[in-house]
């Protein structure tokens, strides 16, 4: 019974992954004051699976690595995320670890140049190793420029708070210009 459920979650994961194969691939970077991020999506735009990888930096607190996983579904003229993702965590003060965070987000299309869009994540102490807690969250507005480039401005906040006498860490906290390559 166990080797058929195994089964069963690996044939999930490689559905998945072919459908991400065939979805639209988003490349995503933005600039903050004190702050860079990087990111790549499948099927971020429309419902169904979507995967992610994401890089964020900050000269003064360290780097966060994430690969995500999630489920698009819309409701009303939203579209909404529920999800997860592993996040590697090599703050610049404390010790190296990971937080597996869930969370989620939505975008809100206002005709046909504007989007706003929100995001969050969020790990315990009991799901990270390295950092009392792990907090990530978004927000913003898109202007669509052409179907397939976009940019736009929005806040972006990522800690990872201190541990065992470490202070906090906070990646990103504040304001941010990006731009979305879309193919």
């Amino acid at each position: 019974m166990k080797s058929i459920a195994a089964k069963m979650v690996a044939v999930t994961i490689a559905l998945g992954a072919c459908s991400a194969a065939c979805a639209a691939v988003n490349l995503h970077g933005e600039a903050g004051a004190e702050f860079t991020n990087l990111s790549a999506s499948f099927g971020a735009g429309e419902p169904g699976m979507t995967f992610s990888s994401q890089w964020a930096h900050s000269d003064n607190d360290g780097d966060s690595v994430g690969l995500g996983m999630g489920y698009n579904f819309n409701v009303g003229p939203f579209l909404m995320t529920l999800g997860g993702k592993a996040v590697y965590l090599n703050p610049k003060d404390g010790d190296e670890g990971y937080a597996i965070a869930a969370g989620g987000g939505a975008e809100l299309p206002l005709g046909q140049y504007f989007t706003f869009f929100g995001e969050g994540y969020y790990s315990p102490d009991s799901m990270s190793s390295g950092v009392e807690d792990y907090v990530e969250a978004n927000a913003g507005v898109r202007l669509n420029v052409l179907p397939s480039l976009n940019i736009e401005a929005g806040y972006r906040y990522i800690d990872m708070a201190g541990k065992d006498g470490n202070r906090d860490n906070t990646l990103a906290d504040g304001a941010y210009a990006g731009v979305n390559f879309r193919f």
